[in-house]
């Protein structure tokens, strides 16, 4: 390299060493610092050093000088992220089931380089979540991305929708590619979601976006605005169970107090609560019944009642009937 191109590349490579191989228990001594420069053919003086270390503080770097009796050194303060941060951050990638296992290792590679080589082999203890089920779907982040830009644009998408067969193969659901218009996504249930007007149906919908394949940024113009600001997206996921739909109903529920916290959690602290008295109260939400809204009552068990409407509650008993005369039990 010559001596005029590697002085211009010296600042970068102090930059890029400080980044990687300092931190506030590994400072990086100037003598370190001249035999790194020496690996990429940029021959330094010791002065010209302190110089440069200077000039990277009066741009914004905050760079410490450690002195001790072993000579101290140099390590870079301020970092973009704090290490508890990345840690966060690993943590949400590592746990997103529709993020593939493939690209959870490149994106914690990624969140690995904001941080010194000690602490990112930290961050690395940190990536392992037993059992956790992955998408296979690799084009989601394109997806993902296009959906986001015809939000932004106010177009609609066009997709298959995606299905997993026998051989464990996501596999388009029919050859018919879907048109909707993107209105906002959901997370719910460790699940991505996007709440979506079929114009065709003249519905809301939504889609798992993790089995939306090939999605496609439209020239038209969305629609279904109206039908979009009628829902009220945080009572929508609270009364979707699994995001598996089902016919709206105003349902009266009698739990006792000691449930009170599972009801919270479930259906918000917006929720229509009264106390009964003798250790009970009752909670009357929207909700759309469905097989998945019965599984949820049914892993409450014996304690939790439908108070009414009638017809719900003759619907689940219909429900549990319904399984035990499948397993065999009449």
């Amino acid at each position: 390299m010559a001596r005029s191109e590697g002085q211009k590349l010296k600042l970068l490579y102090l930059v890029r060493l400080l980044e990687e191989c300092s931190d506030e228990h590994h400072p990086v001594s100037t003598q370190e610092i001249v035999t790194y420069l020496e690996t990429q053919g940029i021959h330094s003086e010791r002065k010209s050093i302190y110089d440069d270390i200077r000039k990277l503080e009066e741009f914004g770097y905050d760079i410490i000088h450690v002195q001790n009796r072993l000579g101290g050194g140099y390590y870079l303060a301020d970092r973009e992220f704090e290490l508890p941060e990345l840690k966060l951050l690993v943590d949400a990638v590592q746990s997103s089931r529709f993020i593939t296992t493939k690209k959870s290792r490149e994106l914690i590679k990624k969140l690995e380089q904001k941080v010194s080589k000690y602490d990112a082999g930290k961050l690395q203890r940190q990536v392992y979540v037993a059992g956790r089920a992955k998408t296979e779907n690799e084009s989601i982040y394109y997806n993902i991305d296009n959906i986001h830009r015809a939000i932004q644009e106010n177009k609609q998408i066009q997709f298959q929708y995606l299905d997993w067969n026998l051989k464990k193969e996501l596999v388009p659901r029919s050859n018919a590619a879907r048109t909707v218009s993107p209105w906002a996504l959901i997370w719910q249930v460790e699940n991505y979601y996007l709440a979506a007007y079929d114009a065709e149906d003249g519905l809301m919908k939504h889609y798992r976006v993790d089995k939306m394949g090939s999605v496609r940024v439209l020239e038209q113009d969305r629609c279904g605005i109206e039908r979009f600001r009628e829902m009220d997206l945080a009572s929508y996921t609270n009364q979707t169970f699994g995001m598996f739909g089902g016919v709206q109903e105003t349902v009266a529920l009698q739990f006792p107090d000691k449930l009170i916290g599972v009801v919270l959690d479930r259906f918000g602290r917006e929720a229509d609560i009264r106390s009964l008295g003798e250790g009970t109260f009752r909670v009357r939400v929207k909700v759309a019944v469905s097989g998945q809204f019965f599984g949820w009552l049914t892993g409450i068990g014996r304690e939790v009642h439908i108070l009414s409407p009638d017809d719900v509650r003759e619907k689940y008993h219909d429900w549990l009937q319904g399984i035990l005369e499948s397993s065999g039990n009449e």
